[in-house]
């Protein structure tokens, strides 16, 4: 199979202000459609396999889509799909509507390597599941789970690690 991978972030999105207000996500759509269709990101065309591409080992950065999970949870906070809304409502913009994403989840190191993968696509479903009820194509988001694989931080059992990350995807 081969693919066309082109990566369009340089980093992970971090949102400007110190936090959100209650019910307020930490991000806005209009944020979103600016990080996935930036002019001054680092972009790249590939056309062959992810070995010959070189993204078999790497993967380009993404958009973090900053939502919470308790412990050994993939159910989604009050936060979390208040921040899938904003998501939801960027994805269905002409702009984004046609493009596919990849949806990854991950884990702190908490449990057992299968324990934490299984999670992870958990993790990853759940997304796929909100944002397809909020109107978003299903079809267009891939769902998966990397475990622990890639904290953020130093320290592996940071809750920071439990994450969903999200990278456009080009076919």
């Amino acid at each position: 199979m081969r693919w066309t991978t082109m990566v369009f972030a340089a980093g992970l999105f971090t949102a400007t202000s110190a936090g959100a207000f209650a019910g307020e996500a930490a991000y806005s759509p209009e944020d979103i459609l600016k990080f996935f269709s930036s002019q001054e990101a680092t972009r790249g065309i590939c056309v062959g396999t992810e070995q010959e591409c070189g993204f078999a080992d790497k993967k380009p950065a993404g958009f973090n889509l900053r939502l919470n999970f308790d412990k050994d949870s993939a159910d989604l906070t009050g936060e979390a799909k208040t921040n899938l809304d904003a998501f939801a409502t960027a994805l269905k913009t002409p702009s984004l509507s046609v493009a596919t994403f990849s949806i990854e989840g991950y884990t702190d190191a908490s449990g057992s390597d299968s324990h934490n993968k299984t999670l992870s696509d958990r993790r990853a479903e759940a997304v796929v599941a909100y944002l397809s009820q909020q109107g978003v194509d299903a079809a267009k988001l891939k769902a998966v789970g990397y475990g622990e694989a890639k904290p953020v931080g130093g320290d592996p059992y940071d809750p920071a690690n439990r994450r969903v990350e999200t990278r456009l995807v080009i076919q």
